[in-house]
């Protein structure tokens, strides 16, 4: 069975959400960041017209513009986010974050923390799973999702298309990034395609030979 992926580009920092997806009708959401009420209308409408259940609700890290839709997904579905535990003082303040970021005042809702995500936590929807993998830099708890059986990586805001996350906000390390991120390059198959936490997918292969950052 061939995974459904589908992105949702939310909130005012166009952060990528997705649903991820099999022919069992298990799904499982990736960093839902949908803070006004169409957003998250339309990701329920589409839950709802492909007949999914959710099952799970990943977070690559824990930045506000990551984490806004965290609150209705739990509310909606009963799912509690899951980052890894060097992230949590960033999920459990999602209020200071978005008012430190933008300057106004915070009016959405705390997610409460679901299970925490180590490098030992695999995550099965019907037949297939994701596996966590390590990526300190951009975060402390930074991590990304990675399906052997399709070779695809949900990156997060850890690798860019051409580019690498951002480390001069608290907790970032950009040295700890770059190791974490060649790891990547070295272990990961080429074909491997790379879905990242904004803008536009790329691939293993193209990282490792065009990134400007990632010279191997």
């Amino acid at each position: 069975m061939n995974c459904t992926i589908k992105s949702f580009v939310v909130n005012l920092v166009q952060e990528n959400c997705y649903i991820v997806s099999d022919e069992s009708r298990e799904a499982v959401i990736i960093d839902c960041g949908a803070a006004r009420p169409g957003e998250c209308a339309e990701i329920e409408n589409y839950i709802a017209t492909e007949g999914l259940t959710p099952v799970a609700h990943l977070l690559t890290h824990a930045h506000f513009d990551h984490i806004l839709g965290a609150a209705f997904i739990q509310e909606r579905y009963g799912l509690k986010a899951r980052c890894h535990a060097a992230d949590l003082p960033l999920l459990n303040g999602l209020g200071r974050q978005y008012e430190d970021f933008l300057r106004v005042p915070f009016h959405g809702q705390q997610p409460t923390p679901g299970e925490p995500l180590t490098e030992e936590t695999t995550v099965t929807f019907g037949t297939h799973s994701l596996q966590v993998i390590p990526c300190p830099g951009h975060t402390p708890g930074g991590v990304c999702l990675y399906c052997e059986a399709e070779h695809v990586l949900f990156s997060g805001d850890s690798l860019f298309q051409l580019s690498i996350g951002r480390t001069d906000l608290p907790g970032g390390h950009h040295w700890t990034l770059i190791r974490s991120l060649q790891h990547l390059l070295r272990t990961l198959p080429p074909a491997t395609a790379v879905y990242p936490g904004h803008g536009p997918a790329t691939t293993i292969a193209t990282e490792k030979t065009a990134n400007p950052y990632l010279s191997l």
